[in-house]
C-alpha cells in the first residue's frame, strides 16, 4: 500500500520559545525539551506510523527580513549554523536522508505590512500561493500545522485541493463542550491562569477574573477552518496535571510528554483510513 505523503508546517520562532532541541530547567533537574516533530520523525522511525505516512517537506514561515523575527530567533539563527542550538538533533534523519534537507523556507513577509495596508492582503495571497506551490510539488495528502503563527485562508476553503487535509497539533483541549477548553496562542497561561483559579480577560492589562480552579490541561489534533483551534477534532487527550508551581516551560514540557506526543501520534492514525492517496 502506498503511504500517505506528509507535510509539516512550523513557525521556528516559536519552537524557539520553547526551547526545542535543548535541556531545560524542570522541577530543579534538566529534562530534554523534544519537539513535537522530532517526536513525528521518531514515530515514524521506530513505529508503524512509518508504515503508513512519509514525511515529504518542513516548512517554515519565518521572515529573515524582518527585525522582529531575527530577535525572536537571535539565539537558534533560521537554519542550524555551527555553535548555536538548533530545533532538532544533528543526527536525526528520516527516509534515509538527514532531516534538515527536507527543510524549505517559505517566509510570511506580509506581517511586516501594518495590519490595516491594502497591501496586506494581497501578500498573504502570494504568501498562501507560495505554500499551495509546495504541497502540490510534493504531492502532500496531510498537512500537519505546529504552532504555526499565522492564520490560514484559501488554503483550508471548500475550493482548496487542501480542504480537510490540513490538520493542526495544538496544546490544549479545543473542543466546545468542556471546562477544559484551552484554544488560541496563549493556551498554556490559560492554563497555568486556570489552575489558580484566575482567567486573564485582557492580555494587555493582565487584568483577570475568577473562575473556578481547573488543574489539568492536554491536546487536542484537529482539522483547520476559518476560526481559531475550533475545526472538528481528529483525536485528543486530556492527561496533563498542572503544579501549582509550574512554569509556562515546565507545564509545556509536561504536556508535550503527556498529552501532545501522543495526541500527534494517534490522531495521525486515526486520520490514516480517512485521506486519499495522491
Amino acid at each position: 500500500m502506498s503511504k500517505l505523503k506528509l507535510a509539516y508546517i512550523l513557525s521556528l520562532r516559536n519552537a524557539a520559545a520553547d526551547k526545542a532541541g535543548q535541556h531545560i530547567e524542570y522541577k530543579g533537574e534538566k529534562q530534554y525539551m523534544m519537539s513535537p516533530l522530532e517526536h513525528l520523525v521518531t514515530s515514524l522511525n521506530e513505529t508503524p506510523l512509518g508504515d503508513a505516512y512519509s514525511l515529504e517537506t518542513v516548512i517554515y514561515d519565518d521572515d529573515e527580513g524582518s527585525i522582529k523575527d531575527q530577535e525572536k530567533l537571535k539565539d537558534y539563527g533560521f537554519c542550524r549554523q555551527p555553535g548555536k542550538p538548533w530545533i532538532l538533533p544533528q543526527e536525526l534523519f528520516v527516509k534515509g536522508g538527514h532531516i534538515d534537507d527536507l527543510f524549505c523556507s517559505i517566509p510570511s513577509t506580509y506581517r511586516r505590512l501594518p495590519s490595516d495596508s491594502p497591501d496586506r492582503l494581497p501578500s498573504k495571497s502570494t504568501f498562501e500561493k507560495s505554500l499551495l506551490e509546495k504541497l502540490v510539488a510534493v504531492e502532500a495528502d496531510v498537512v500537519v500545522l505546529d504552532g504555526l503563527l499565522v492564520i490560514l485562508d484559501k488554503l483550508i476553503r471548500p475550493q482548496s485541493p487542501f480542504y480537510r487535509k490540513i490538520v493542526n497539533i495544538h496544546p490544549g483541549i479545543t473542543r466546545p463542550d468542556t471546562p477544559y477548553q484551552r484554544r488560541g496562542a496563549t493556551a498554556t497561561l490559560d492554563a497555568l491562569y486556570g489552575a489558580q483559579g484566575k482567567k486573564v480577560i485582557n492580555w494587555q492589562t493582565m487584568e483577570t477574573e475568577s473562575t473556578p480552579a481547573i488543574n489539568k490541561t492536554g491536546a487536542s489534533l484537529h482539522f483547520v477552518d476559518s476560526g481559531i483551534d475550533s475545526g472538528e477534532v481528529i483525536y485528543d487527550l486530556l492527561e496533563t496535571h498542572i503544579e501549582p508551581d509550574d512554569s509556562i516551560i515546565e507545564l509545556r514540557w509536561r504536556n508535550f510528554n503527556k498529552s501532545l506526543f501522543p495526541t500527534l501520534h494517534e490522531g495521525l492514525e486515526a486520520l490514516k483510513n480517512d485521506i486519499t492517496v495522491s
